[in-house]
């Protein structure tokens, strides 16, 4: 994840995904395509889904809301929470495959529904994932996170792990 503290006075984004949560959807991302991680944050998860044996090619600290490769098929990221709406927006606007880490609530907004109405499907992870902040993992999570999909084609709409 990265953070848009300078974009948008947000402090409190710089929290990270720990490698087990790339690990539990790994069966989910196809193998043959080239990923955009776009919220560069401290760089790890770019490396983590690299480990995993996915094409990593983008993944660096550009910004997401004004630029994209023009060479991708897949986004695979955790963004920050501060700005969600934008956040939606702006994947409307790219309209590619994605798998997106964000907080449950996401699925209750006005903003998912006006960007993705019945376009999503949903990976809920097994158990709270406990985010990263300066390399160490936090103890607890306060809250629960799926990954929101959409274009990924799989058989059904909810898939728990």
């Amino acid at each position: 994840m990265a953070s848009l503290a300078l974009s948008t006075g947000a402090k409190d984004d710089e929290w990270y995904t720990p490698q087990y949560a790339f690990a539990d959807i790994a069966h989910l991302i196809p193998k043959d395509k080239v990923i955009w991680e776009p919220f560069y944050g401290d760089g790890a998860s770019g490396r983590y889904l690299t480990d995993l044996g996915f094409r990593v090619e983008h993944h660096e600290n550009l910004d997401f809301f004004e630029s994209a490769p023009y060479d991708y098929d897949i986004i695979v990221s955790n963004p920050p929470y501060s700005n969600k709406i934008l956040t939606f927006k702006r994947l409307r606007e790219l309209d590619v495959p994605f798998m997106i880490l964000v907080p449950v609530s996401t699925i209750t907004k006005q903003f998912t529904k006006k960007y993705f109405l019945n376009d999503l499907q949903m990976v809920i992870p097994s158990k709270r994932i406990h985010f990263t902040r300066g390399g160490e993992q936090s103890k607890r999570s306060w809250f629960d996170v799926v990954w929101l999909c959409y274009k990924m084609g799989f058989p059904r709409d909810i898939i728990y792990l």
